[in-house]
């Protein structure tokens, strides 16, 4: 059980660098004048993106195996309203994810419709989301 929830732990990160870092690339070639900078943003951002979708995977793969293990160990673990609470902050990182991708493939057409200071903003989610969750998971106050 503690091996599955240490690689959780590990693909989480992996999953939030590009969660975290993404945005930034956006910020950047948002703000970019020269073409030959936002073509290598274009790259960077699609490479990230890669890693993003198998740290978050697996992140996800090995959330759910724990999650198994620890409802198979304990019949009333399903039934915490912190898990529901971590689990649907989850589905909105999910969201969050699934944004990136659109917004990698608005910027490799060069359709940028957002603002760099929209982005900016953008950028803070994961890490509101990141700080709720490690609250709920370390305190569980409900």
């Amino acid at each position: 059980m503690l091996w599955l929830k240490a690689f959780h732990v590990i693909f989480v990160v992996t999953w939030f660098a590009g969660l975290f870092y993404l945005p930034r690339l956006f910020v950047y070639h948002a703000e970019a004048d020269e073409a030959v900078v936002r073509e290598r943003l274009k790259i960077m951002q699609r490479r990230l993106l890669m890693i993003t979708h198998v740290g978050g995977a697996l992140a996800l793969g090995f959330g759910l195996l724990t999650l198994g293990s620890f409802a198979h160990a304990s019949l009333g673990y399903l039934q915490q309203g912190w898990l529901h609470a971590k689990l649907a902050l989850v589905v909105l990182l999910i969201v969050y994810h699934a944004m990136l991708v659109k917004l990698v493939r608005e910027f490799a057409q060069d359709r940028i419709r957002h603002s760099s200071r929209w982005l900016r903003v953008f950028n803070e989610v994961p890490a509101l989301l990141l700080v709720a969750i490690v609250l709920l998971v370390v305190v569980k106050p409900f």
